[in-house]
């Protein structure tokens, strides 16, 4: 499904677009069943990851830093108790998210990310080789799920030039209450200022694995727009827009798949970066699979 070019002007305008019905309800909810029976067979007691974007504990954590090639499952850090390790809560109402290879090593994921919808996205929107360097199911679960604090996807992953887009898909509807994206139309054209990289200094076991540089570009709080769509839209993030989400303080979910492009095409993925290819998984070009 090629995308508009109304909804190709607002995306090369504004750094974002939303574009209803992509996905029907009947593929929405395979992909929710799918991440709930792989909740359902994981063992707590042998995953211990804990993602924050304000505390970012996971930037200590081989865990993290080893998963893009696998499927892992990472907690809300207050859910889980920092002497014990367990949880305070039964494990499908503690996840933050599951990442992330889960684009290619869960079948009804992989369908999806590497489908003739996303491959036409992929085309109206100017990619020409791009590869799917991650996929990660997100859960922000009633009044546990945690704010995303405000960042660009190119802090994280990085090309010369940059050329990356997200594609994220509510699983529900995303709402005002339960925490949905947020942006600043026009950002995508500010530089991106900010990485989060492997740590070229770590020498002693106590330094993070991973560490930010820099600072995020300055913002003003006024300029921010809500972003409320439906389950089964797809809502385009350019690699540089400034983009956030709110804590989930209802009672209601906000799952959501996203998963990242990036170009090969004239660009230069980052050896700094801290997702990385490795032999068991080479970055998945879109058009091959």
């Amino acid at each position: 499904m090629a995308i508009s070019q109304a909804k190709l002007d607002q995306f090369i305008r504004d750094g974002l677009v939303v574009i209803e019905d992509v996905l029907s309800i009947d593929e929405v909810n395979t992909l929710k069943e799918s991440c709930l029976q792989l909740v359902r067979e994981m063992d707590p007691k042998e995953h211990h990851g804990v993602f924050s974007t304000t505390s970012h504990n996971q930037a200590k954590d081989d865990y993290f830093l080893e998963s893009g090639d696998k499927i892992r499952f990472f907690f809300e850090k207050d859910t889980v108790d920092e002497d014990t390790l367990e949880l305070k809560l039964p494990k499908e109402d503690c996840l933050n998210k599951i990442g992330h290879a889960l684009h290619w090593l869960e079948p009804n994921f992989k369908k999806i990310t590497f489908g003739s919808k996303m491959k036409d996205v992929a085309s109206s929107i100017g990619l020409k080789k791009p590869v799917v360097v991650q996929g990660m199911y997100i859960f922000k679960q009633p009044r546990v799920g945690s704010e995303v604090t405000p960042h660009q996807d190119g802090t994280f992953l990085r090309n010369d030039p940059l050329n990356l887009v997200g594609f994220w898909f509510p699983i529900d509807d995303a709402t005002l209450e339960n925490g949905c994206l947020w942006y600043i139309p026009g950002s995508h054209k500010l530089q991106v200022s900010r990485h989060f990289v492997r740590n070229p200094k770590k020498e002693m076991s106590d330094e993070p694995l991973m560490v930010f540089h820099g600072e995020n570009p300055p913002f003003n709080d006024s300029a921010w727009v809500a972003a409320p769509v439906k389950k089964g839209s797809l809502v385009l993030i350019h690699g540089q827009v400034l983009h956030k989400s709110e804590a989930n303080n209802s009672t209601q979910p906000r799952h959501a798949y996203t998963f990242h492009m990036v170009e090969t095409d004239g660009c230069q993925y980052s050896k700094n970066n801290w997702l990385q290819p490795t032999p068991e998984l080479p970055f998945p070009f879109l058009f091959e699979n």
